[in-house]
């Protein structure tokens, strides 16, 4: 799994940070002026409940090597935004798949699973060789596919991401996701994440 942030928002005037354009938010409604650092500002609306400021600062990442039965959960977030590899457009010749820690390791499974793969696209790439279109051969292919994603949210639907995700039932592999991306929101504007993050035991 790989996670990378691509854009985050920033303030044109003043602070330059995404704090920076929070802070500004928050202080229009109050009708107060900025005391320099944002943080402790922001901190107090969000342990308020008053997370609408927040929603001004968008978050874009691209993530890869994650499957489609994580990504087929990822875009059940609707307040978000989503570009993912086509399996109409993009030809998978190579088995690419990701692999359940639980199958991986119990050696029996895991040859079962490995079995099955290359039989999957064994019977995708004879598919195409008949003349069957890439979008029709492809419903051969399992969850377990390798994909890559470009998801683009606002911080408030990036907490509520991390808190539903982060929960200890939910599946591992979001749940790694969600970790990831928590460590990079913490690093890049800790005034918003630094609850979530004391609570996952990230540090800065």
């Amino acid at each position: 799994m790989e996670v990378r942030l691509l854009a985050i928002s920033h303030f044109l005037y003043g602070e330059g940070s995404p704090e920076g354009l929070i802070e500004h938010a928050g202080r229009v409604c109050y009708r107060s002026k900025s005391k320099g650092d944002p943080s402790s500002f922001i901190r107090k609306r969000i342990r308020e409940g008053h997370e609408s400021i927040i929603e001004h600062a968008v978050a874009t990442f691209e993530i890869k090597g994650i499957s489609r039965a994580c990504s087929h959960q990822l875009v059940r977030h609707r307040l978000a935004s989503y570009s993912q590899e086509s399996q109409r457009y993009v030809r998978l010749d190579k088995p690419d798949y990701i692999t359940p820690p639980s199958i991986a390791a119990n050696p029996e499974a895991l040859a079962k699973y490995r079995e099955f793969m290359e039989k999957a696209w064994s019977y995708y790439r004879e598919l195409m060789e008949m003349g069957i279109p890439k979008q029709d051969a492809r419903f051969v292919l399992p969850n377990a596919t390798a994909t890559r994603i470009v998801m683009s949210a606002n911080f408030r639907e990036w907490r509520h991401f991390i808190k539903v995700r982060l929960d200890p039932r939910a599946q591992w592999e979001i749940r790694e996701l969600a970790r990831r991306i928590l460590s990079i929101l913490y690093r890049v504007a800790p005034s918003i994440f630094a609850d979530l993050a004391q609570e996952a035991g990230i540090e800065g």
